[in-house]
């Protein structure tokens, strides 16, 4: 089987995007992350470009990796200046790094304009930089900025610089599409002739400007590319790189070519969440292979038939890539959905229970006033479990209350909530304040409740989110609530519905209790 070196740029191309950063820490983190996936290099950052990558090089000296090798990035020599007096040059060997990466121009234009000098003196550069840095390590990479650009505007010497970079010792040849703009058939056409005009191994480095990134590196795969760089998730300048995350599968489960083991394949999702969550970015649900919503079905003969066999909507069995199938709930929703949801929440239910029927009605009677509960499956499991008469009821709803007070102009609002319910007959009243009134709902409700279910106390609030369903009718307008709620083992999705923002919230507060309770009790009588 044909193995394609994966090469990782997260930590230096990935930490260029617009709104991600990421500590020291973070990076070598990430970086133990990869090893563990089976990324054969890993670039750590640009050394003497700012004290965070020259602090990385320093730290990530004593870790220790299972098989990636961290390889420092950087650029050829400046123009006429001497290779061994160049500060860049000087700060990628200090770095001490068992592999280097270096990229030069070969696009004439990028000569002429961005580094204004001749087309002789940055072949020279090229050559100069290679052969110096390979007598001061073991291997160095060479990244063709712009080639498949150069390669439209001037074919010779975009060869030509390949051409050097191979004299001088580079152990690859990187061909960059670095504004994104290529197409595969171009991508494919191209590498087919640089295979054919260098002996060096070739790799591909794409931008996803034009939304072709992973299909530009896996075209230039079949034509014959061994090393594949991009970044997880896709994070990258502008509109980023080639997203390894899906790069991966598709090289090892559609081209049946290896770069890592199938153990470590099933790491893919979770290491994609990883990143997200140190980059402090929200997850794309609709990621492929590793999205929240990428195994997700909805429709109702969708789940009938994948019950039967996944792959009549599943291109690939989820567990591969870690991730997992997951049926929805919702106004599409058919018999199949609820008979798997139940199997899911541990509900024993016939395929024959009438009361099923009253489940599809009352979830399309719902969602007709706007409730969803694809992101509340918590209410949807109590919603369940009521019309079935197997939700258990912990305590009586009374009132509440809710005072949103400015004391002064410049002091911010005060909110203090009151709440009355009735556990065994006892009437139970609480105050709390909180920065807002939902936090101080949230507070009142634990505190009303703590004393007779002290379970409740780990409960924590993760996520608000505020839907506004009818927007012509202004403040009149009716207001979906999500909250996501959790505790040490689990985290779980609720939802309320109101032209009243405040009961919307408490309606998703309360279900969130409720789901809490109903599950402390289910797994103390599995017990």
């Amino acid at each position: 089987m044909k193995t394609i070196s994966i090469y990782d740029t997260t930590l230096r191309d990935g930490s260029q995007s617009e709104d991600v950063s990421f500590t020291v820490e973070d990076k070598i983190r990430i970086a133990h992350k990869l090893d563990e996936l089976g990324i054969k290099y890993i670039e750590g950052g640009w050394p003497g470009s700012n004290p965070k990558d020259m602090d990385f090089f320093s730290r990530v000296k004593s870790s220790n990796f299972q098989q990636a090798k961290i390889t420092a990035f950087g650029s050829t020599r400046h123009p006429n200046k001497d290779v061994k007096n160049d500060q860049n040059i000087k700060n990628l060997i200090e770095a001490n790094t068992e592999v280097i990466t270096i990229f030069g121009k070969s696009w004439d234009m990028h000569v002429n304009e961005a580094l204004s000098t001749t087309l002789e003196e940055n072949l020279r550069m090229v050559k100069d930089s290679v052969s110096y840095l390979k007598d001061n390590c073991s291997e160095v990479l060479f990244d063709a900025e712009h080639f498949f650009d150069g390669y439209k505007s001037n074919p010779e010497y975009a060869m030509k610089v390949l051409k050097e970079a191979e004299s001088a010792g580079a152990d690859w040849i990187i061909l960059c599409d670095t504004n994104g703009g290529s197409l595969p058939s171009e991508v494919g056409k191209v590498c087919s002739l640089v295979k054919s005009f260098i002996n060096t191994k070739i790799g591909i480095h794409t931008h996803n400007d034009s939304e072709l990134a992973v299909a530009n590196a896996i075209t230039a795969v079949q034509a014959g590319v061994e090393q594949v760089q991009g970044t997880i998730n896709g994070f990258g300048e502008r509109c980023g790189n080639s997203n390894l995350v899906s790069i991966i599968p598709n090289l090892k489960l559609k081209l049946g070519l290896n770069c890592i083991s199938d153990e470590q394949m099933q790491s893919l999702t979770d290491l994609s969440s990883f990143v997200y969550e140190l980059a402090n970015q929200a997850h794309w649900n609709h990621q492929p292979y590793v999205g929240k919503s990428a195994f997700a079905h909805k429709g109702g003969v969708h789940v009938s038939a994948i019950k039967k066999n996944s792959a009549t909507y599943e291109h690939i069995n989820p567990k591969l890539v870690g991730n997992v199938q997951r049926i929805l709930i919702s106004d599409l929703s058919g018999k199949s959905n609820i008979l798997s949801k139940a199997q899911e929440y541990g509900i024993d239910i016939d395929a024959h229970e009438p009361k099923i029927k009253t489940i599809l009605d009352n979830l399309k009677s719902l969602e007709q006033l706007g409730y969803q509960y694809e992101g509340a499956e918590a209410s949807f499991e109590l919603l369940m479990r009521d019309a079935l008469g197997k939700k258990e009821y912990f305590f009586d709803f009374v009132g509440f209350r809710v005072i949103v007070e400015q004391r002064g102009e410049d002091e911010k609002p005060i909110s203090e909530a009151t709440v009355k319910i009735r556990v065994n007959g006892v009437q139970e009243v609480s105050a709390a304040e909180g920065i807002g009134p939902v936090n101080a709902l949230d507070k009142a409700i634990k505190k009303s409740l703590s004393k007779f279910y002290p379970e409740i106390e780990n409960v924590t609030l993760f996520d608000y989110k505020v839907r506004i369903l009818d927007e012509k009718k202004g403040t009149q307008a009716k207001t979906r609530v999500l909250i996501e709620s959790g505790d040490h083992d689990s985290k779980w999705g609720t939802v309320g519905v109101s032209e009243n923002i405040i009961e919307a919230s408490w309606q998703a507060l309360i279900d969130s209790v409720e789901y809490k309770l109903n599950s402390f009790q289910k797994n103390r009588k599995s017990k």
